[in-house]
């Protein structure tokens, strides 16, 4: 068994005293979505999270943790943290920004501490899976616990919700 170095966020869990699972699982050079990552660890896309970053005008940031097999709601985004509107922020800046590559941008250890909202969806699930801060890595952890990591608010913030 080939021992794996800890991720800024197992070492943030575990300072904060919360527990969580690693399931590690291969990954390629080619992108896999979310939806790919449940299947491959075994569990409905409903409870693994993808984590989005999102930029002001201004160049302010946001992240936002919603279901993989769902769609961000911009507008419900920016109510969400008093913005006018917000955009994608561009894939080259996200390491930079975050500390993180695409497919293992974890809500949890990002460079700085930015708002976070947790989809809602969130709270209808005990244990959820987000990204553990590298690709093929992902943290299954209590709801209440990432929140309390991420010092994150709750929201409606999916598309299609009423």
């Amino acid at each position: 068994m080939m021992k794996h170095k800890k991720t800024n966020a197992m070492r943030i869990l575990e300072r904060q005293g919360i527990s969580y699972q690693m399931n590690r699982y291969e990954v390629t050079d080619a992108h896999i979505d979310g939806e790919h990552v449940a299947t491959t660890i075994g569990v409905e896309p409903s409870q693994v999270f993808k984590t989005l970053v999102l930029e002001s005008v201004q160049h302010a940031h946001f992240v936002f943790v919603i279901p993989v097999n769902q769609t961000l709601n911009m507008k419900r985004a920016a109510q969400a943290v008093g913005e006018k509107k917000l955009h994608l922020l561009p894939l080259e800046q996200l390491k930079p920004v975050t500390g993180y590559i695409r497919g293992g941008c974890s809500p949890i250890g990002m460079k700085n501490t930015f708002p976070t909202v947790i989809d809602a969806e969130a709270t209808k699930l005990e244990m959820i899976y987000i990204s553990g801060g590298e690709r093929g890595l992902q943290i299954r952890l209590n709801v209440s616990d990432i929140v309390k990591a991420t010092h994150a608010q709750v929201a409606d913030i999916i598309q299609g919700q009423p």
